[in-house]
């Protein structure tokens, strides 16, 4: 009689939905395959001494943590204490979600997908986001996280002295840092991770790739932006004038106006948190307050300067933008060419008449009857779109094309919804992020995105997915869509279909006029 031995092989438990941190148990829950934990702290309240400083290391809870509902998104300028969206806001809003696979164990090591939200800096507008979406377009192969991150005052005030400039870039340093400590605890590879975002989320991006003159911190791996954006980026010192009107606002105009400004309540600061402002030599305040500050430590120079002398991480990106980026900025009733050069030079008070003539030739007004709209609506929507979004998006590809250390792959969203080009708005900023994250898992997806346009959602969550996974779009894109190649740029058009494109003269010259001008005009 012959005798068969048979070796068992431990297989590897899937992760409990009860978690341990070492601060503090969270329990999550699973949703159809996907695990999530919501309302996860990764910092201290940023409230009391903490108000105006780094963020600290997350305080021990004793008990176990229900990780079942958002935490409170951060308090965004103009938004008063009377008005609705301030119940859902706090102070106390560092927290952050994580949607992982179901069957992911400890030795899964999944790549990990960080998404810092847009908002201009002033808001958390993106924030919530559902990131199951993405994790089961990616054959539940990777792991999302999301996070809120300090805005407006509270993210970006300084003093030019006590004040951290730019808190809140350090709450995503933090975040960062969390996920690379705790990730594994999820199934996630904390050596593999992919950050990405959308517009003020973007222009993070951007940041995190030149923090500190381009030194490599080992947070991540790869970096995908949705639409960068390169606003007028003063110095410490030049925003100096941001802090004194919001302590004369809160009523500190005092010696220690800092120790006045932590001892308001919440409400009071957020009656003072108001973009009345103007930037020094503009008429009337900018579109977005409060922005990132050259401090010499994570942000060293401008962000033109630091891409044109190759100071950043080498590491593979996905970088673009959407046709008709300014057509949600612009105002609509912009009649004459003095209203046109007034709006762009609030936003950017040092253009020059002769920038301000060369941009009317750059972008000929064509819009000889304008029955709903005014007449030069579209051509400075056209002009500062492509000024503050498309044009530094494509400037970043080229500086890593040209340096040939990294893999760069560059876009351009074309995707039509009815409604919106019903709007005048064509294919506004940032909408490509519904896509990424599906439909049913943002807020104000377009209609035709669960409908005519369905296959565009597969289509970039096919790109995105296979980029996280392997550092490449193409690996795992959706089946008939086309190879992302590095020269050029990939075209998503309506119904999802693809195609590479060469950039247009028209474009290239403008792309080069705006590069010229940028270190000059602060950008």
């Amino acid at each position: 009689m012959k005798l068969t031995a048979f070796i068992l092989v431990p297989v590897a438990a899937a992760i409990k939905p009860l978690v341990d941190l070492g601060y503090a148990k969270y329990q999550g829950t699973d949703n159809g395959g996907v695990s999530q934990w919501l309302g996860i702290r990764y910092a201290a309240p940023p409230v009391g001494r903490l108000r105006f400083t780094k963020p600290a290391d997350p305080i021990v809870e004793g008990k176990v943590q229900q990780a079942n509902k958002h935490g409170l998104i951060c308090l965004g300028t103009d938004q008063p204490p009377t008005d609705d969206t301030f119940k859902a806001q706090s102070e106390d809003c560092l927290f952050l979600d994580v949607y992982a696979p179901s069957n992911a164990t400890a030795e899964s090591k999944l790549p990990v997908f960080v998404f810092i939200q847009g908002g201009g800096f002033v808001s958390n507008s993106n924030s919530n986001y559902n990131g199951g979406g993405l994790v089961a377009a990616g054959d539940h192969g990777l792991i999302v996280v999301t996070f809120n991150y300090r805005v407006g005052a509270y993210g970006f005030l300084t003093d030019g002295n006590r004040a951290t400039p730019n808190n809140g870039l350090w709450d995503q340093v933090k975040a960062l840092e969390w996920v690379r400590k705790h990730i594994a605890k999820f199934g996630g590879d904390p050596k593999h991770v992919v950050i990405g975002g959308d517009s003020a989320g973007a222009a993070s991006v951007s940041y995190h790739l030149t923090r500190g003159g381009g030194r490599d911190y080992d947070l991540f791996v790869g970096a995908a932006a949705e639409s960068v954006s390169f606003s007028t980026v003063l110095t410490t010192r030049e925003s100096q004038y941001l802090y004194d009107g919001f302590a004369v606002r809160a009523g500190c105009a005092t010696k220690d106006s800092l120790q006045c400004l932590r001892s308001k309540s919440t409400k009071e600061l957020q009656e003072a948190n108001v973009n009345v402002q103007p930037l020094p030599g503009a008429q009337d305040p900018q579109l977005f307050a409060w922005n990132p500050v050259i401090d010499g430590d994570f942000i060293t120079e401008l962000p033109y300067d630091a891409y044109k002398k190759g100071h950043f991480i080498r590491v593979p990106v996905i970088i673009g933008d959407d046709t008709n980026g300014g057509t949600s900025f612009a105002p609509r009733d912009t009649t004459t060419l003095p209203e046109m050069n007034t709006f762009l030079r609030n936003q950017f008070p040092l253009l020059t008449p002769s920038d301000l003539e060369t941009i009317d030739a750059l972008y000929p007004n064509a819009n000889d009857t304008c029955p709903h709209i005014g007449c030069r609506w579209r051509q400075v929507s056209d002009a500062y779109g492509q000024m503050r979004y498309t044009c530094p998006g494509l400037y970043i590809s080229q500086q890593y094309a040209s340096r040939h250390s990294s893999s760069s792959w560059a876009y351009r969203w074309n995707v039509e919804d009815p409604e919106q080009v019903a709007q005048g708005l064509g294919v506004p900023h940032t909408v490509e992020v519904h896509a990424i994250f599906g439909p049913s898992n943002t807020k104000g997806a377009p209609a035709s995105y669960s409908g005519s346009n369905a296959h565009a959602v597969t289509v970039a969550q096919g790109y995105w997915s296979s980029f996280i996974r392997t550092l490449n779009p193409n690996t795992h894109r959706a089946q008939g869509s086309a190879e992302w190649t590095e020269r050029g740029r990939l075209v998503v058009n309506t119904g999802g279909r693809t195609e590479m494109e060469d950039l247009s003269w028209g474009l290239q010259r403008a792309c080069r006029f705006f590069a010229d001008i940028g270190p000059r005009i602060k950008q």
